[in-house]
């Protein structure tokens, strides 16, 4: 806490967050924290979309209301990362609406395979 000399408040001073994260928990969570970015920022790279990383700091209320009991901090994070584009195939709709790869509406036409002891000039 300061005091304002002009006015003669007390003014609580903020603590800067991203000290707090620095800190927190002696500097496990700044290292997940970098770890999640550099993932996120290499698959960005890589696929060429965009992601997106959340941070949320969660503090439970004191144990009991008790107004001198400690308050529970934790960090959660989340990733988006891009993921590459799966590859398609093509599918036709048979009559009864199934997905197949051959198109319904085509002929067909059999082929038959000459024995291995004969060619097509000898059939």
């Amino acid at each position: 806490m300061t005091v304002n000399h002009e006015t003669g408040e007390i003014e609580q001073q903020q603590a800067p967050v991203a000290a707090f994260l620095a800190s927190h928990l002696n500097g496990r969570t700044d290292e997940e924290l970098s770890a999640e970015f550099h993932t996120l920022l290499d698959a960005v790279r890589t696929h060429g979309k965009k992601g997106s990383m959340t941070i949320t700091i969660v503090v439970d209320p004191p144990a009991n209301g008790v107004e001198s009991a400690p308050m529970p901090i934790g960090i959660e994070s989340a990733i988006k990362a891009p993921k590459p584009t799966p590859v398609k195939s093509l599918y036709f709709l048979d009559d009864d609406g199934q997905p197949v790869r051959d198109d319904p509406r085509q002929m067909s036409i059999e082929f038959r395979s000459a024995p291995a002891n004969q060619t097509f000039k000898d059939a």
